[in-house]
This record gives C-alpha cells, structure tokens and sequence, in this order.
C-alpha cells in the first residue's frame, strides 16, 4: 500500500468514524447517567430522515440539521418517559424505538416524496460541503506533510470537526465539571445523590437530552454529510456498532475516539477491499461487507478484557420515602 493509497484509507477511516463517534458519545452521557441506550440505531435513523427531507424541501442543510437533532430529542424524549417517569424496562423501551423508527421514517418517506422510502438527492446547500482549512492548497505540495494536511485533516465537512471536538469537550464535561461528577454519581448510587438534595430525575433526562443531540447530529451528517439523502435503513447498524465501541471503551471518551476510529478503519478497508482474489479463490463481497461486525463481536469477545458498566446502569431509580 503506497502513501496515497494509504492517505484515502484514513480518511474514509475519519468519515466512517464520525456518527460512530457522535452516538458513542452520545451513549456514554446516557449510560453513564444510568439509562442503557439500546435506541440510538433508531435516534439516527429518524434524525437521517427528517434532517434530508427538511434539507431537501427547503434547500437548506441547516434546517435540515435543525429538524434532525429535533426528530432525534423526540425519541429521546420517549424513552426518558418510559424508562424514567414510568420505571419501565430501558431495554424493550430502546428496541421499541429502533422499531418505530425503522418502520416511520419509510412510511413518511414514501408518502412525501414517493420514492421507495427515500429522499431526493440532495444537491448545493442541501447538504455539508467540504471545508478547506487555512493554508491547506499551499502545503499540498510539500512531500508527506502536504498530502497529510491536505488530504487527511482538511477538506471534511463541519460535523466531522465538531465531532472530534465533541471528545475533550465530553471529557472535560464528565470529569472537570460539577454537573459531571453529579451525572456519573447518578448511574453509580443514584441515591446518595437523591440525599445530597440534587434531583435525580432532573439529571437522568439531562442525559439522554445531550445523548438526543448528539444522535441527531450523527444522523445528519449521514444523510446530509456522508451522503447525499435518506436511504432505506441507512444507517446500516452503526448504533448497534457505538454500543460495542462504548463497552471497548469502557465508558471513556478518549477511548472511545480510538475504538470509533478502529471500527471505521474496519468499515473503509472492507469499503475499499472487495472481490479479492487469493491465488484464485475471490473473497465474496459479502464477506467483505460483513468483516466489520464480524471483526467487532471478535474484539468484544477476546480483546476487551472486564468492562464494568456503571453500577446503577439499567435500574429505575425509585425514590425512598
């Protein structure tokens, strides 16, 4: 693999990786509150929806990005009502959503635009467009450093930025901040900080509203920034995929921007890989399109080592009396 064939794999690796990263963290607020977020395929799928449909009716990306964290707070919005205001099970409440979500998004799709449960493409300001960064045309030519530059950091659209930027801004939030050691005590022992005088309820939905946020940006980038409209299911599992990401990462952030980027590397050499032949024996398309997954029930299976959840994860807080 030569330098510029390696340069085209990373940053395919960059793209791949942001609405991984995006719902990662957006699972690590959750959890870390003590709400398991099975739901965030669905929270991605409605906001990958709404935000290319906006975008493609109004012609703005914008909007579209508006509608999108909106369709995705919805969601969240359910499944804090039905897990923290009614005590019911997080786990059917976030399949319940992946569901809806699944069945919605082609039910409105077709009967808006009458396309097979798809968007019009979009084209112009209906989408993100690549940004250039300063000074990026003038290095291009220096060897190494200029392709590097050029290539790799520059030329993404503005959420895969916010993305990595999301990261020290997660960390610094979680382990800097007293709104952080309060959200973490909450998915610990949601009880001494009922004692403390701090409302558990109230922090719980916090949560899952950033969690709502940041899936509804994963979900707009991949319909208005990965690709150019909504498509059937496009988002191909990659909620399911964060979920391994965030147990890789043990419910870190700067881990969890390492295990993203190993996923997404998975996701662009399988992309970029296939009908390989081996001496004659040609690697079916398929194996190659399913190697990701395949690779991340392996890492999960024998790479992770003990990953311990926050201890309070998965159960309705019941106020003591």
């Amino acid at each position: 693999m030569d330098y510029a064939t390696l340069l085209q794999v990373l940053d395919s690796t960059v793209r791949l990786a942001t609405p991984l990263l995006l719902a990662c963290l957006a699972g690590l607020f959750s959890e870390r509150a003590g709400i398991v977020d099975i739901g965030l395929e669905g929270k991605m799928l409605a906001s990958a929806f709404l935000s290319a449909a906006i975008a493609a009716v109004t012609g703005s990306v914008w909007l579209g990005l508006l509608a999108g964290i909106a369709a995705s707070m919805i969601m969240s919005g359910i499944h804090g009502l039905a897990s923290i205001t009614f005590r019911g099970n997080q786990l059917i409440s976030g399949v319940a959503i992946n569901f809806l979500a699944s069945g919605i998004t082609v039910l409105i799709a077709q009967d808006w635009f009458s396309q097979g449960g798809r968007t019009p493409s979009l084209m112009g300001d209906g989408r993100f467009e690549s940004i250039t960064l300063p000074f990026a045309e003038a290095l291009r030519g220096v060897p190494i450093i200029g392709p590097l530059y050029y290539e790799l950091i520059s030329g993404h659209s503005i959420l895969v930025y916010v993305a990595f930027l999301m990261v020290p801004l997660t960390w610094w939030i979680l382990f800097r901040t007293r709104f952080g050691l309060r959200l973490r005590a909450v998915g610990e022992a949601p009880e001494a900080v009922d004692t403390a005088g701090v409302s558990v309820v109230g922090l719980r939905f916090a949560a899952i509203a950033i969690c709502g946020l940041l899936t509804g940006l994963a979900g707009a980038y991949l319909a208005t920034g990965l690709q150019a409209g909504f498509v059937r299911e496009m988002t191909a599992g990659r909620g399911y995929i964060a979920l391994a990401a965030l147990i890789f990462a043990k419910w870190r952030p700067w881990y969890a921007l390492y295990a993203c980027l190993l996923f997404g590397l998975l996701q662009a050499v399988a992309l970029r890989y296939q009908n390989i032949d081996l001496g004659g024996f040609i690697i079916p398309v398929q194996f190659m399109d399913a190697l990701p997954y395949i690779l991340t029930v392996v890492i999960l299976a024998g790479f992770v080592g003990k990953a311990i959840p926050p201890r309070a994860g998965g159960e309705p807080y019941v106020k003591e009396r």
